[in-house]
């Protein structure tokens, strides 16, 4: 998995995320202004998810993701 093109597409894919995480805010996007780990964070924060489950929604969505 290549996350630089999340980090280079952020602003394209920022709509994509709140899309999928729904209780994302706008200033948590800003936050994690593409950086995986922040991204990790918020979802774990916001949905209370174990960092495993974390991690594999993201793997899914990232896997999901036409490039």
């Amino acid at each position: 998995m290549d996350w630089n093109r999340v980090e280079g597409s952020w602003k394209q894919l920022r709509g994509k995320v709140k899309e999928q995480w729904g209780k994302l805010t706008d200033d948590d996007l800003d936050v994690i202004n593409g950086k995986r780990e922040q991204l990790e964070g918020k979802i774990q924060e916001r949905y209370g998810h174990t960092k495993d489950v974390v991690r594999k929604d993201i793997d899914d969505w990232y896997d999901r993701q036409t490039w």
